[in-house]
């Protein structure tokens, strides 16, 4: 008996469509316009945000939605229909007949157009679709992509506002705007002129605003406008305060922040003279310094209400954490402005007043906060002013998130104004000290990581802080003088002292592995020399991995001294410190010893590991280990015993060698021997 053969359309199974190609990037040009085909920058990251939920704040949007389709090769709706095909299938699967299979499925395809050619404006949305499927591939030229481009303008002209809030339309209308150039956005965004505020509640359409207050620079004021006396609201509001912070901290300028930000100060504002709706130049550059432009001139009671109008809007925000407008830069933005008009009270009293009130109001979230600049301003603001109370409940609110603290940039400001301004240092070492140095080994492999660490031995070193770091960290010093009572010199050595046993631990299982990456090397360096307490554990770490044969048999794992920035880091624990080239001298480290250093070198490293690295790579470090020697006056058996090793024969070898560094080692061994 013939079987039938079965026609389906069914999805491959995964392990049969083979690994997903990655996403190139790559740009596309239309009628002169240059896009990245990227995600384009992302907002920063709340600390309270656990990573794994990074899609989730994103969403879903014409990037994600290509993905989809590419994968499965179909739109929604012929996702629904191939589901009820597949579903017909399961049920007629006992039916032994193909004819009857096949004349339900027909039926239920006819059903299913049917149902789908009832919906409002389905002959333009078939015809949209048939453009996009071909206007949104991703390696076709540019050419190609411009013909179907103009033909998919060509249908959805003059209908976009009637279908952009379905969920298909919307990225019909995405790729437009993203693929196409700036005649074809600007008439996308003069058509949906009037409803952006409710194209932004829409969970579909909120993805096309933000791509139109990116690339329509033209067009990013009028939208901005059409949120104004709606902000609050819309921060507050599912779909919409993802569009704000966007536009907020990505894409927008001075003066179009200000037309975001004019709802926090209030209906006492607009009396002011402060258009910006509006207006020349003049009125422009007053408005681009947001509420400090709206305070000047104003006095008294109508001061009072502007400020007592931002405080209100900004109670309203910490009242509803669960929003999640609270992590949004524009609301710190709006609260630093607060802060700062309020230190330009005269009356200290009101003053006082005034900050207590906004930080009874948001104590609880300010976790929330230290991920933006204003946002750790702000929070630093309050830790500067604060009472011992205020300063413990902001260091209990910020505990549980010290190890992401630690590695974003603006978040570590607010931990190093705790260390530099809180008194009670015991605090300070239990919640946030302890939490940094058990989480060393994973902090190390930053750069914000690696500062973090740093700082708690050798804080504000200009050798791994930039000056605009250090000057950002010194804003606080002026009030901090009057705020803490603690000696500022002893407070950081009790700092340095909580976090010395930690670090030098850490060092004493995991120096060698640590100082073989750059930045690592950094890091151990630091410690070695700036920690207080034993350190001869970790210094024998690092010297049993030096004796180690040279040079190392194993091309993969070089030895240490073959490795630049470690050769550099033992030189520098040889000589005591740092070379500072103002002086052209060593700053020596109170608490370090490299006299004991050396004789642990000699001990530990040998006679012939410690000649061959002279013959090679290591000749300025033997040098360094030769002049501390030579200087140390405990040394004398070591002294005596290195000299011995470097015969007339051996140094013959190393002046023949003519490598470098020999000409200061042999200096160095002259030194030694006399």
């Amino acid at each position: 008996m013939a079987t039938a053969t079965k026609s389906s359309q069914k999805r491959p199974a995964t392990a049969q469509a083979g690994p997903k190609a990655k996403r190139e990037k790559k740009s596309s040009k239309h009628s002169g316009s240059v896009v990245a085909l990227d995600k384009g920058k992302k907002r920063s990251r709340p600390v309270t945000k656990p990573v794994l939920d990074e899609a989730e704040e994103s969403g879903l949007d014409d990037s994600e939605a290509d993905d989809f389709e590419d994968e499965f090769g179909r739109n929604g709706d012929e996702a629904e229909g191939e589901d009820a095909e597949m579903d017909g299938d399961l049920k007629s699967a006992p039916s032994k007949d193909p004819n009857a299979a096949r004349e339900s499925h027909k039926a239920q395809r006819a059903l299913h157009n049917e149902r789908r050619a009832a919906k409002p404006h389905s002959v333009l949305l078939a015809d949209a679709k048939r453009a996009w499927r071909l206007a949104h591939q991703k390696n076709i030229p540019r050419a190609e992509r411009e013909k179907h481009l103009t033909a998919l303008m060509d249908v959805i002209r003059g209908n976009v506002k009637d279908i952009v809030l379905k969920h298909d339309a919307s990225r019909i209308v995405q790729t437009v705007v993203r693929y196409g150039g700036e005649k074809e956005r600007n008439e996308v965004a003069q058509e949906l002129k009037g409803r952006y505020r409710e194209l932004a509640q829409n969970k579909y359409s909120k993805f096309l605003v933000t791509k139109l207050i990116r690339f329509c620079p033209a067009h990013r004021a009028s939208i901005l406008r059409e949120f104004q006396g709606h902000v609050l609201r819309l921060l507050l509001h599912r779909e919409a305060s993802s569009v704000l912070a966007d536009a907020f901290e990505l894409y927008t300028n001075a003066y179009e922040r200000s037309i975001l930000l004019r709802d926090f100060y209030g209906k006492e504002a607009s009396l002011v003279g402060v258009s910006v709706t509006a207006g020349g130049e003049e009125e422009k550059e007053r408005a681009k310094k947001g509420l400090k432009g709206v305070l000047e001139g104003l006095e008294g009671e109508r001061r009072r209400r502007v400020l007592n109008a931002v405080k209100e809007n900004l109670v309203t925000i910490f009242n509803n954490p669960d929003k999640g407008a609270v992590s949004h830069t524009i609301v710190h933005r709006a609260l630093w402005e607060y802060l700062s008009a309020v230190v330009s009270i005269e009356d200290e009293a009101e003053q006082e007043k005034l900050r207590r009130e906004m930080f009874e109001s948001c104590q609880d979230v300010l976790a929330e906060m230290v991920h933006t600049k204003d946002g750790s301003r702000s929070v630093r603001e309050f830790i500067v002013h604060g009472t011992a109370k205020d300063r413990k409940q902001i260091v209990k609110a910020i505990k549980p998130h010290v190890q992401r603290m630690c590695i974003d940039d603006e978040a570590q400001l607010v931990l190093f104004t705790a260390l530099d301004v809180i008194d009670d240092t015991k605090l300070t070492a239990k919640s946030l000290v302890s939490d940094m140095t058990g989480s060393a080994s994973t902090l190390y492999t930053s750069p914000q990581g690696r500062r973090a660490l740093i700082y708690l031995v050798a804080p504000r070193t200009r050798r791994h802080f930039t000056p605009a770091q250090i000057a950002t960290l010194a804003e606080t010093d002026a009030v901090r003088a009057r705020t803490s009572k603690k000696d500022e010199a002893l407070r950081a050595a009790e700092i340095r002292k909580a976090a010395s046993d930690g670090l030098l631990s850490w060092l004493a299982e995991s120096g060698a592995d640590v100082a073989r990456e750059p930045g690592g090397s950094l890091v151990v360096c630091e410690v070695m020399l700036y920690a207080e307490g034993d350190n001869l554990p970790a210094s024998d770490n690092l010297l049993k991995a030096l004796s180690a044969p040279y040079p190392s048999p194993d091309a993969i794992s070089p030895h240490l001294i073959s490795l630049p920035h470690t050769s550099r880091l033992y030189k520098t624990l040889l000589q005591g410190g740092h070379f500072n080239h103002s002086a052209k001298a060593i700053e020596p480290a109170e608490n370090w010893s490299p006299a004991s250093f050396a004789k642990r070198f000699v001990e530990l490293v040998g006679q012939d590991t410690t000649i061959a690295m002279a013959r090679g790579e290591g000749a300025f470090v033997v040098a360094a280990l030769c002049e501390q020697l030579a200087k140390s006056e405990e040394s004398a058996k070591e002294r005596k015993a290195v000299s011995g090793w470097f015969t007339e024969s051996v140094r013959k070898e190393i002046t023949d060698a003519k490598g470098k560094g020999c000409a200061v080692l042999l200096e160095a061994l002259d030194k030694l021997d006399s």
